[in-house]
């Protein structure tokens, strides 16, 4: 299966996308009304709106060096994902999705690096907490998360992973806890995002490790931005190997040139080669 991830709602309807993602609220803060026919996206805890609008919200490290778009490693900025009110908002917009369509995609769940959060309501909240590891405690705040956003979404529930199969990384790096999350998880989406993907083995290498990873199915989204065509179709070709469908993200004309030029390869007899 192919499908598209876009904030344009009308792209979900395109004959090509056998599944379509939409943007209800991404990580700048800007949000959009739920639509019946495609899944609604919800980035949980990036947030550049909220963390603008209270700093006090986002998390900070020993040092009390917050986790901003304006700090190295950061494209956005984060939320802390102990506060209980943040939390409850999207929980409202999740409620808001699933009046118009029951299955939701969860989007950057998670803290934002190793050494986040170290903020007061963390502090307190791991004290007074049943752990002694900080990173098992981290793990029981995100996997309580999606527990109860899960039980909000009678449709399918989808989780955006970052890209790193290593066993361990994501739970020492964002506290997620795959065998935890797998509960409450119909299907992960590992975007593996390239602006070229003039080459390709990379792409299977991380692919590869989250299908000896995950039990539960997987999809891979590609980004789809000004990526040459042939280029994409490559990547097409190694992701759907492995991800239960293959997702382009951002440009759905770009990928529906794609999907059209490989549909009318393969009537010709055309192929584009092994993966590198």
């Amino acid at each position: 299966m192919y499908g598209v991830v876009t904030r344009n709602a009308e792209e979900v309807q395109w004959p090509e996308f056998d599944r379509g993602f939409y943007e209800v609220k991404d990580v700048t803060g800007r949000s959009a009304e739920p639509i019946a026919d495609g899944v609604n996206m919800v980035s949980c805890f990036g947030d550049n709106a909220a963390a603008d609008a209270d700093p006090s919200l986002v998390p900070v490290d020993d040092m009390g060096r917050p986790a901003t778009r304006d700090r190295r490693y950061f494209d956005w900025a984060y939320i802390c994902p102990s506060r209980e009110d943040y939390r409850e908002g999207l929980f409202e917009i999740i409620d808001d999705c699933v009046e118009a369509n029951e299955d939701v995609r969860l989007d950057d769940v998670g803290f934002p690096r190793p050494e986040y959060c170290r903020c007061g309501v963390c502090e307190r909240a791991f004290a007074e907490s049943e752990y002694e590891e900080r990173n098992e405690w981290r793990a029981s705040v995100i996997t309580e998360f999606v527990a109860d956003a899960a039980d909000r979404i009678p449709g399918r529930v989808y989780l955006t992973l970052y890209p790193d199969p290593y066993p361990g990384h994501l739970y020492e790096r964002a506290g997620l806890d795959l065998a935890a999350l797998e509960d409450y998880v119909d299907e992960f989406v590992v975007p593996l995002y390239d602006t070229a993907y003039e080459t390709t083995y990379w792409l299977e290498t991380i692919a590869k490790g989250f299908e000896s990873e995950l039990e539960t199915p997987f999809s891979i989204e590609l980004y789809a931005v000004n990526v040459e065509v042939e280029n994409l179709i490559r990547a097409l070709e190694v992701a759907e190997h492995y991800g239960e469908s293959v997702l382009f993200g951002y440009e759905a004309s770009n990928a529906r040139a794609a999907l059209r030029r490989r549909r009318a390869d393969e009537r010709d007899g055309v192929s584009h080669g092994e993966p590198e």
